[in-house]
Parts: structure tokens; sequence; C-alpha cells
């Protein structure tokens, strides 16, 4: 962020916070709070006893109108998002309410190190509860489709992104037709399953837990980033937080929450009679088109954003490929190729530790 961008959002900040509380005794000013994959930026501003969050979110590459109208969608589900307290569109400032910095991701680390793993439990319950709130009480209606061309598009960054920029791979003509019929498969999968409010990003590094002092007993979780909501299939955001590329969780652990989610989902009308061999199948194929997403963005945000620091993730997203997509003949041919293919390049530039 250059040293103007900067100095205009301080200035604006304080005329925001003027507004909200008069007579302000002297100028605050900004400090930089951890950043997240998007080009916004925040800061943090204390006045007193209490602090806010200023947002920057250039307007060439962020949308606050968005942010603004998904955040009251989600609140108006019973779903903990920041409150937008100023907003100015034109120039992509935006100021919240502040949740802390007490993320989901840190709090399960020290619970994995500890092996409380019914306290990892208490929060992933409350998790799931908040997405069955969201995917309940938000409209299909209102929100954008997550069509066959957005998943295509997504998955394409696997092939650009990952195959070709990060791995240098040199693809033949029958290996793109092998990848296009793979992602045939699994957008045929996705867009068969029971649509619901699909937040995009549900996992760790997006939900808080709250201070219930400040938040009046409410210990969250605080849901963030939240801007690129869809309507899509009912397990993406399950599997974003299941399958999370940050943290993993023995796979009996992580059955027991799925079945969590689909006895609330059968109970809140969420979904229809689904079998649970249907249901694992669905949360499965999702969680391949998510990996192959992944594998893609994570390569980008390096190479074009400069940010190295997500390839040090990319494996286990990839042994989540290999360990859910053995389980499906359909992808078998895929699953040889990438082993044979592309996984011996990719062991070469995995990040050393």
């Amino acid at each position: 962020m250059d040293d103007a961008r900067l100095q205009a959002l301080t200035q604006w900040t304080n005329a925001a916070l003027d507004q909200l509380i008069p007579a302000t005794q002297s100028p605050v000013g900004l400090e930089p709070v951890s950043g997240d994959a998007s080009f916004r930026r925040y800061f943090r501003a204390r006045l007193g006893q209490r602090s806010f969050i200023a947002v920057d979110a250039p307007p060439s590459n962020e949308d606050c109108e968005a942010f603004v109208r998904i955040s009251s969608l989600f609140r108006e589900a019973g779903v903990r998002t920041p409150t937008v307290l100023c907003v100015d569109h034109k120039r992509g400032f935006m100021l919240l309410d502040d949740f802390g910095d007490q993320l989901y991701f840190h709090h399960l680390l020290r619970l994995q190190e500890q092996d409380s793993t019914e306290a990892a439990a208490d929060l992933y319950r409350q998790a799931i509860d908040t997405l069955i709130k969201l995917q309940s009480g938000v409209e299909c209606e209102r929100l954008d489709p997550y069509d066959r061309e957005k998943l295509h598009d997504e998955m394409m960054l696997f092939q650009t992104w990952y195959c070709e920029e990060w791995l240098c791979l040199r693809l033949s003509n029958g290996d793109r037709e092998l990848i296009a019929r793979t992602f045939t498969f699994l957008e045929d999968a996705a867009l068969g399953q029971t649509v619901a409010a699909v937040h995009r990003d549900y996992h760790s590094r997006n939900l808080m837990l709250l201070d219930a002092e400040v938040f009046a007993g409410d210990t969250g979780p605080g849901v963030i980033d939240f801007q690129d909501a869809v309507a899509g299939p009912y397990t993406y955001d399950l599997v974003s937080l299941l399958r999370d590329c940050y943290i993993q969780w023995p796979a009996e652990r992580v059955r027991e929450w799925a079945q969590y989610y689909l006895n609330q989902a059968h109970t809140k009308a969420v979904i229809g009679d689904i079998s649970p061999q249907q249901f694992l199948r669905d949360l499965d194929l999702m969680g391949l088109q998510r990996n192959l997403k992944v594998m893609g963005i994570f390569s980008r945000l390096y190479i074009r954003d400069q940010k190295p620091q997500y390839l040090a993730d990319i494996p286990l997203v990839i042994q989540y490929f290999l360990d859910v997509s053995q389980q499906y003949p359909e992808l078998t041919h895929f699953r040889n190729w990438f082993t044979q293919k592309v996984l011996p390049v990719a062991v070469t530039k995995q990040p050393q530790e």
C-alpha cells in the first residue's frame, strides 16, 4: 500500500470516527493487521477502549458493494459478520467493528497440539451450526449462481497456474483432453447437488472466536471474507471447513463432524432425503473440485501476487486429492496421470522446511 493511499485512508477513518463518536480528542493512527489472499488490506484504529478495522479495498480489484450487501444478507440469517459502520464505495474504504485477532486456525492448532479433540469438536459444531444458519436463512435467489462456467474457470486455474506456470509442464493434447473430461465429471457432480447459499471460503482462517464481553455474550464464530458468496452445491462450504487447506484432522473425526452436519441439515430442511452414501459422495467430489482450484490459486498467489507463504500449503491439498480420488473409479485415469506426470515434478518444487 503506497503512502498516499494510507494517508487518505487515515484521514477518511478519522473523519468517519468524528461522525460516529463526536468530540474525538485527537486523530487516531492506523496499525497494520494481518491480511488475507485478496488485494484488501486491514488496519486497526484504536479510540479509547474501543477499536475499529479500517479496510483498504482498491476499487480496481475489490468490490465494496458486494461486501456490504453480502454482510447484510448473512447478518439477516443470524450469521455474525462485521458491522459496516461507514463505507466510501468510490475510494474503496470501509470502517468495520473489530472482531479481534483470535482466528479459529490458531486456536485449533493449539488444541491439536494439546490433543484436546473434544474442545476442537465443540468449535467445529459451532461452525457447522453457523453454516446451517447461512444455508437455511439466505435466499439463493439473492446470490449469483455457482454455475458451470464458474466451476470450470476455477479448475482451469489448476491447468494454467499450477501445471503450466508453476510446474512448467508441457501438456499434450491427450493431457488436455483428460483434464477436460475430469473437469466435466466434477462439474456435473457439483451441479447435481442441492443448491444452498455458499460462503465460498469457509475455513479456519475465515472464522473467528469473539470476545463475549465485547459482543454481548456471543463467542462466535465471527465470519469474514464472505464477499464472493454464491448459490451453489450444499457441500462446498462443509468440505472447505472439514478438509481445511491449513489444518488436517483424522478421517474418523471428519466423518463424525460431517455426520453432525447431515443430521442438522435434515432437521433444518436444508437438504432433502439424501442417503449417507450420496452425501459422502457429494462431499468427496466437491472437495476434489476445490482441491484443483486451490492448487491453482496458491500458485497464482506466489507467481502473480508475490505471496510465497501459500506454497507450503499445497502438499496437504495434494494429499487430500490423492486420498479421496482413489475411492472413485471414474477418476482412475486422471489420478494415474497426476501421480505419474504431475506429482514427480511437484515434489521437487515443494518448499524445504
